[in-house]
């Protein structure tokens, strides 16, 4: 060995023992070494060991977590992590844990507030299966799935086993409200007991709008039945349905102005739906739905399903199909028919010119009133005869006396008949507009376009507009004064005043009218104001048809009339329906009270 080859070697031994030095394993890193290779040895034998570490240091028995916890055993601790799934419309946020959506925000859309519009955020939302595996009750809202992107979407997989396992598949595309959902379960066939698992599905609505109380109002869960038409459950209370009539067809968690819809493929057998009023503050209610989906112990087996996640405009929903727009709430019979086939495409039609809302609303109403101009006409005549034959109801009045109720009306009838008036035909022109009055009280607050749109000096047409904030609350006002209710109280009061004026009422009829306004005010004060801007919009225009038909109505001439009438014979005179039944009635009357002379 010459001087070099042994400089060479002694350098190497020298490096050598200054890497044992420095770089040896310190204690801890010995006693986790140690646990290592006994877990090792476990799974190699299956059975309970234990390793001691150098110097007779003890150590900690670690177990497989499967051999431990059963099915799903290596799911069931981890960290939760986030994926985000978005495209132009939709912002989803899913989580390992559950493997289920964590939160959605509707882009382009803010609350009241002017944040996020998110429909429901946190792990209190629960989505998920709940599966008998072997006698075990596991619910995968418990287990911690593995996310991987798969194709154009996410793909959350827990394994049983290496060939077994449950996986979600959440694809989003571009600029669409709708998300596809797949369930797939792989080998569990002989591992789930029965022929049903249950999907369960629990959300706490978060507050959107300016008003909670409203929100709530409009707030319910519906589903479907295949061939049925779209129910749901009570808007005011706490309430838990059984959905046992038949195959459900799709399950929508409806807020008042967006909703999550669930529409499976081959639908749910059957399910149970619930609903609970919150009492949080920023919270709506809490919907939770029990889905039952058939498995026939195949080998591999999928459900195929949509989500919807969006507004509730009725168009948007329609191009949903299966009905889903029927969850927009267009009032009871007739006024869902009236609002859905007469004032929704004259409202979609005026949208179409790009004017404002507060100028669609006011062209609206008066396309309305004057379709309805010939019933006003008819009411406004009938009530100016009525007028005219005060008088000679007066006097027949003070001659009959007010002890006789029964010999008073059939004396008044007989004048009807005489002059030709019908004393209803003030009313009825006025009931058959009541349904198209009524329909607007179901229409406007339900309308999603005027959610955010401002007119002067309101800001938001789909709520009230606090003109007046008092800062505690008064019993039947609220917490404020809406400034276009006042004006709508105002208007009525108006028109009241008015048409007492033309129908010459007197007594308790003339006050009860000017009670109305004040109770209309106290109930319509935190409606929206794009409803009350329409009830102030048709008392005016009303008012205003009423003064022109007064020029243009000539009271002298109507009272020549019904004094011809009266002086006709009785031959000449043409009997309508309502004097053949006023003739019946006063026979019957006069037969009832020659009956009781006998009697006596």
């Amino acid at each position: 060995m010459d001087r070099n080859t042994f400089t060479g070697l002694f350098l190497i031994m020298i490096v050598l023992a200054g890497s044992f030095y420095f770089f040896k394993p310190s204690e801890a890193e010995l006693k986790k070494e140690s646990e290592r290779i006994a877990a090792d040895s476990l799974k190699k034998t299956g059975t309970k060991t234990s390793a001691a570490a150098p110097a007779a240091t003890p150590t900690t028995v670690v177990l497989d977590s499967a051999a431990l916890k059963g099915p799903f055993g290596a799911n069931i601790s981890g960290t939760e992590k986030t994926t985000v799934l978005e495209n132009d419309k939709l912002k989803l946020t899913l989580t390992n844990k559950g493997g289920k959506i964590l939160s959605v925000e509707v882009k382009n859309e803010k609350t009241f507030q002017g944040a996020p519009l998110i429909l429901f955020d946190g792990n209190q939302n629960k989505f998920g299966l709940k599966l008998n595996l072997n006698g075990k009750a596991i619910n995968t809202n418990d287990l911690y799935f593995t996310a991987q992107p798969s194709g154009t979407g996410i793909s959350m997989r827990a394994n049983y086993a290496a060939d077994k396992f449950i996986e979600f598949f959440y694809d989003l595309k571009p600029n669409s409200n709708d998300l596809t959902f797949n369930i797939n379960l792989n080998g569990l066939n002989q591992i789930v007991q029965g022929n049903a698992i249950t999907l369960n599905w629990e959300t706490i609505l978060l507050q959107q709008e300016k008003s909670l109380k409203n929100e709530q109002r409009y707030s319910a869960p519906y589903y479907k039945y295949v061939g049925e038409t779209p129910d749901h459950l009570n808007v005011a209370k706490d309430v838990k349905e059984d959905l046992t009539k038949g195959k459900i067809e799709w399950i929508a968690f409806k807020q008042h102005f967006f909703s999550g819809v669930l529409l499976p493929k081959d639908g749910f057998d059957k399910g149970d739906l619930e609903v609970k009023v919150s009492t949080t503050p920023g919270q709506v209610k809490w919907y939770g739905a029990n889905l039952q989906l058939p498995f026939n112990q195949l080998a591999s087996q999928s459900y195929a399903m949509t989500f919807y996640f969006g507004n509730n405009k009725f168009s948007e929903l329609q191009k949903q199909g299966h009905e889903i727009e029927k969850i927009v709430e267009m009032g009871y019979w007739p006024l869902k028919y009236i609002n859905r086939f007469v004032v929704l495409p004259v409202f979609n039609f005026l949208e179409g010119f790009g004017w404002g809302y507060g100028l669609i609303i006011l062209v609206l109403t008066v396309l309305l009133k004057l379709a309805l101009s010939p019933l006003t006409y008819k009411s406004y005549i009938s009530m100016a005869k009525m007028r005219i034959l005060k008088p000679e109801m007066d006097e027949i009045k003070a001659k009959v006396g007010e002890d006789n109720p029964t010999l008073l009306q059939q004396e008044y009838l007989k004048l009807y008949k005489k002059v030709g008036v019908n004393p209803l035909g003030g009313c009825l022109p006025m009931v058959l507009q009541l349904p198209i009055v009524m329909a607007f009280f179901f229409f406007f607050p339900n309308l999603f376009e005027l959610r955010g749109q401002s007119f002067l000096w309101m800001h938001d047409l789909s709520t009230y507009d606090e003109f007046i904030k008092f800062g505690f609350t008064l019993p039947f006002i609220g917490d404020h004064l809406s400034l276009m209710c006042i004006l709508m109280t105002i208007s009525t009061l108006i028109f009241t005043y008015f048409n007492n004026q033309v129908s010459g009422a007197t007594g308790q009829m003339k006050y009860i009218g000017y009670v109305m306004p004040f109770i209309f005010l106290g109930v319509l004060n935190d409606y929206p104001s794009g409803l009350n801007y329409y009830y102030f919009l048709a008392n005016m225009l009303t008012f205003s048809q009423q003064f022109l038909i007064k020029r243009m109505v000539n009271d002298e001439k109507i009272h020549a009339i019904l004094k011809e009438n009266k002086e006709k014979p009785k031959d000449e005179k043409k009997k309508s329906k309502f004097q053949a039944r006023l003739d019946d009635y006063m026979r019957q009357q006069q037969q009832t009270k020659t009956q009781e002379k006998k009697n006596k």
